[in-house]
């Protein structure tokens, strides 16, 4: 070292200073090796997320489901009656309640000619028997 006391003060500065700032550079290596990791997973993320969507694009649109043909109803105007008084009251019914919706009197004639009306209805599939007499139409 020199015998200059204000060279020796200088030099210390300098000294310490180094020191200081090696530190510091040290410190900003680390985080900079940090944020390169963090970066980097950003990164594959981000590509990830791409090639999910790319994949996702390219499938191709689901055909639509073909539609089951609706049974058809028999001309006979009791037969809509019928089906109209169902789905006025949206609730299964008896051929006895049925007579009663469509004003007919409560006579055997009458509850047995809706009677084989609802069970020809169900087996052409427009109507259920979810028990026996007891006429609902079918869930969509």
């Amino acid at each position: 070292m020199t015998e200059n006391p204000q060279i020796s003060t200088v030099l210390e500065y300098i000294e310490a200073r180094e020191h200081e700032l090696g530190e510091q550079a040290g410190h900003l290596r680390s985080r900079i090796e940090e944020l390169t990791a963090h970066l980097g997973e950003l990164d594959a993320e981000s590509e990830n997320l791409r090639i999910t969507r790319k994949t996702l694009l390219a499938i191709p649109a689901p055909a639509p489901a073909e539609e089951t043909p609706r049974p058809d109803v028999p001309d006979h105007p009791a037969y809509q009656q019928i089906l109209t008084a169902l789905t006025d009251s949206g609730r299964p019914m008896r051929a006895r309640d049925l007579c009663e919706a469509l004003d007919l009197p409560i006579l055997p004639k009458n509850t047995e000619g809706i009677r084989s009306k609802l069970k020809r209805l169900v087996t052409r599939g427009i109507l259920t028997e979810p028990e026996p007499g007891l006429f609902t139409q079918p869930h969509t």
